[in-house]
């Protein structure tokens, strides 16, 4: 369906020509999913980016071709090249937030697609896109057709973004992340989707993921990517049996799970290299465990290990090195003991969250949006409590209106006691002196960041409004310090947030919120953006800070293998209301609510036995 060869993407920037995807070669066949793999800032989205033609203003594709069933769409003129686009090749994006119209309700941003692409018109393409809501799992599609996105959560954005990319039904899906935002239900729900899609339309897709559960549960070959180049690529089930390049063996080892609890997740030193340079090795040297002189002044080529494997790396130039393909890092060091819990943090009681439904010309009250209701938990210093359920159920506005974010948008009732003082009975100075002990990371860090500011600004403002007495010379030291601790490099701090990726951005976002060491830290699926390689460096360094400080977390997630690492109590909860609360162990293995156990049997599972 198609054919990639020798795809070089560059790019302008201040700090010279950056060359994002390097003569990347591929095909994708017809009904195939072909999963694209690796860390952010590797080129996984510019790849696709590049394949529809919608680099910046900065970026062209300074060679090879992109043949689309028997046409190279690098050579179309831009009108022919938009009769492609959403009709035979469509793409879902990684940030709903940015990708959808704020001013254009969800329902005429799909019917838009369908009436530029097929001959359906007026009612019928509404239906349509209602038909498509109710597809991807949006409640009540024939009301929320009319919303706006900004009347919808992070999750429920990301469904209408897939409806908008498979409204007018095309040959070929690229899913940038497409279910980063989604709860494991629902995330079910659109994967089957998509694979039913596929067989009924023999539709190929190309699978932009860092979730390698994901990738075992959906896609037919994989291809692996590094600083700009595929550095192996196989069939789905050889990749996972066996992979043979280093960084993916890192990768497998840095997967959380219940086996590793009480130890540091592996983790791979460094960063992805700076793409603005001429490399004259292996682009991976600098993080291996296994490199060798010649790594360092020779760069390898992609070859072939065996029939439909292929790797790029020296190990495998000599058999008697190929056994080195089933090393493993092993077993990673033991962690401090867990703290005894002690008195608690935060403790939330018959906490309720009601938005009023105002309608007439008056504005009148004639409703409520029970958006929290009635929901009671606790936390201890030195503990974690996963909040999770499905998107929509209440689990972020739990998180705001704890900080005291929706004071005047929402009527509020309940206990919310922190370090021992009630937040509702604070105001003004007294309110602002509390937020040192709390911090919030938000979903969207695209969103959450200034984008006028540039990083050292944003690190530093958060810890000269609260802790004013801290000197300019100490907070800088700080603020590079965390830089370091969340694997981003010291030269990020003079650039601004759209200059780097939705993980990088997510990464900044976590840096914010340790700057002023808080006591207690929500955090808002913090790790939803992130690769498999960074989320271990950010988990192993929230459990460091924990063990180290005392510090508590509320962490609102839909990864499980996270929530069974790093929790120590989880919560369930749904449509405004906690079903099941209790210890990790007794919710993960003994469920008793038939919600809970809907949602672990939605978790894909990553099984490496084949």
């Amino acid at each position: 369906m198609i054919e990639i060869h020798n795809l070089t993407t560059e790019l302008h920037s201040d700090s010279g020509l950056v060359r994002a995807v390097d003569a990347l070669t591929l095909s994708i066949e017809r009904g195939e999913t072909f999963a694209l793999v690796g860390e952010s800032g590797c080129g996984k989205s510019m790849t696709a980016l590049s394949i529809l033609r919608l680099l910046p203003d900065s970026g062209c594709v300074a060679a090879g071709g992109v043949d689309f069933d028997g046409t190279d769409i690098m050579q179309l003129p831009e009108s022919r090249m938009r009769d492609y686009r959403g009709r035979r090749i469509s793409i879902i994006f990684q940030e709903p937030s940015t990708s959808l119209n704020p001013v254009m309700t969800v329902g005429r941003q799909i019917t838009e697609v369908i009436e530029r692409h097929t001959d359906i018109r007026g009612a019928v393409a509404l239906a349509k896109a209602v038909d498509w809501l109710a597809r991807v799992g949006i409640p009540e599609p024939e009301r929320r057709v009319n919303d706006y996105p900004f009347q919808m959560s992070g999750g429920q954005k990301q469904r209408v973004m897939i409806a908008i990319a498979l409204a007018a039904e095309p040959d070929v899906v690229i899913a940038d992340e497409p279910t980063t935002a989604l709860d494991v239900t629902i995330q079910a729900q659109i994967l089957d989707l998509l694979k039913e899609l596929q067989a009924s339309q023999k539709m190929a897709m190309l699978l932009i993921t860092h979730d390698l559960a994901i990738v075992a549960q959906m896609a037919h070959r994989v291809a692996l990517m590094y600083a700009g180049q595929v550095v192996e690529v196989a069939a789905a089930s050889e990749f996972f049996a066996r992979p043979l390049h280093p960084y993916a063996v890192n990768l497998f080892d840095a997967l959380p799970d219940e086996s590793k609890r009480g130890r540091r997740l592996a983790s791979i030193a460094g960063t992805v290299p700076a793409l603005n340079q001429e490399f004259a090795g292996c682009r991976f040297a600098e993080r291996c465990a296994d490199v060798m002189e010649r790594c360092r002044c020779t760069a390898p080529s992609l070859r072939d290990f065996q029939a439909g494997h292929s790797v790029r790396c020296f190990l495998y130039d000599d058999p008697a090195t190929a056994q080195r393909a089933s090393l493993r890092l092993g077993q990673q060091a033991l962690l401090a003991p867990d703290l005894e819990a002690g008195a608690p943090v935060l403790a939330v009681t018959d906490y309720k969250v009601w938005f009023p439904i105002r309608k007439g010309l008056f504005q009148r009250t004639v409703g409520h949006v029970k958006a929290v209701d009635g929901v009671t938990f606790s936390i201890a210093a030195g503990r974690t409590l996963a909040l999770v359920g499905e998107s929509g159920s209440g689990k972020t506005t739990v998180g705001k209106g704890l900080l005291q974010l929706l004071r005047g948008k929402a009527e509020i009732s309940g206990s919310v006691m922190l370090m021992g003082q009630s937040m509702e009975a604070l105001g003004g100075e007294a309110l602002r002196t509390a937020r040192r002990t709390v911090q919030i990371v938000f979903q969207d860090p695209f969103a959450s960041l200034n984008p006028r500011m540039r990083v050292n600004e944003i690190l530093e403002e958060g810890v000269a409004s609260l802790h004013p007495e801290v000197s300019a010379n100490d907070r800088r030291q700080r603020v590079a310090a965390l830089l370091d601790k969340v694997g981003m490099s010291g030269a990020a701090l003079s650039r601004y947030p759209h200059e780097f990726s939705g993980g990088q951005r997510q990464r900044l976002a976590i840096a914010r919120a340790l700057a002023v060491a808080p006591r207690l830290i929500v955090a808002d699926e913090p790790t939803s953006a992130l690769d498999v390689s960074v989320q271990a460096q950010i988990l192993n360094l929230l459990r460091e800070l924990q063990q180290e400080l005392g510090v508590a977390y509320l962490f609102i997630t839909h990864n499980f293998g996270v929530v069974e690492y790093l929790a120590h109590d989880i919560a369930v909860m749904k449509a405004g209301k906690l079903v099941e609360s209790g210890s990790a162990e007794a919710i993960l293995h003994h469920p008793t609510h038939e919600y809970t156990r809907a949602l672990l049997r939605a978790v894909p599972r990553l099984d490496r036995s084949n």
